[in-house]
C-alpha cells in the first residue's frame, strides 16, 4: 500500500484514514472503496495536488451523503403507535386497538410481546434500523394477539393477511441464527397466561 497517500486533515465518517491512489490508466473518473479500514480514493494521475484535495474531500462527502441516507430511521413510540394503527386498518379491518406500543430494551430473547388483558405491546429494541416489513410484521404478529389468544388456526389466518410474513420470518430467522437466539423468537410471546402462548 506504499502507492497510497495519506490526507491527515481528512478522515471518513468513522474516523477512517483517507488514502489516496493515483492512477495513470484512470483519465476523469475518480472513485471511494473502503478496504481494511481505511478509505481509499482513486484519482487520474493528472490531477494536481489542489484537485486531489477537492476530490477526496467531494468523495468523502459523497459517501457520508449516501451512508446517512441508507441509514434506516429510528422510530419513536409514537411512529410504532401509528404504524399499529396503519397495520391494523390496513390487515384486520381496524379491529385491533392497542392501548399503547412501545420499544423495550428488556426482550433481547424475543422479538415482540403482548398483554392482551390491557392492550399494551412491546417491540425488541433490537428490531430498531431493520428493515420496515420486518417491524410490521413482528407488529402484525403482535395486533392479532390482541384479537386472538395463542397461535391456532384462527391466529395464523389473520397473519395470512400480512403479505410479507413469510419473508420477515425468514428475516428474523436468519437474524436468530447470527445471534445464536431460539428461531422464531416471537412465537411464545403473549404475556397474558390465558393466551396460550
Amino acid at each position: 500500500m506504499n502507492d497510497l497517500a495519506h490526507h491527515e486533515h481528512l478522515s471518513g465518517p468513522r474516523g477512517e484514514r483517507v488514502l489516496v491512489r493515483r492512477s495513470a490508466r484512470r483519465r476523469r473518473t475518480v472513485t471511494i472503496t473502503r478496504r481494511d479500514g481505511d478509505l481509499v480514493v482513486a484519482i487520474p494521475a493528472s490531477f494536481s495536488a489542489r484537485q486531489e484535495r477537492q476530490w477526496a474531500q467531494q468523495m468523502v462527502d459523497q459517501l457520508v451523503a449516501k451512508e446517512s441516507r441508507a441509514q434506516p430511521t429510528r422510530r419513536s413510540d409514537t411512529d410504532l403507535m401509528r404504524m399499529a394503527r396503519e397495520v391494523s386498518e390496513a390487515y384486520l379491518g381496524g379491529r385491533a386497538h392497542p392501548t399503547s406500543v412501545t420499544w423495550s430494551t428488556r426482550q433481547n430473547r424475543r422479538w415482540g410481546s403482548c398483554t392482551p388483558l390491557d392492550g399494551t405491546i412491546r417491540l425488541s429494541h433490537q428490531l430498531q434500523g431493520m428493515p420496515d416489513f420486518v417491524v410490521r410484521s413482528v407488529m402484525m404478529h403482535e395486533l392479532v394477539h390482541l384479537l386472538v389468544p395463542g397461535h391456532g388456526p384462527e391466529f395464523w389466518a389473520l397473519m395470512d393477511r400480512y403479505p410479507q410474513a413469510e419473508r420477515a420470518k425468514g428475516f428474523l430467522d436468519g437474524v436468530s441464527w447470527a445471534k445464536d437466539l431460539p428461531q422464531g423468537a416471537f412465537d411464545d410471546d403473549t404475556d397474558d397466561d390465558t393466551a396460550g402462548g
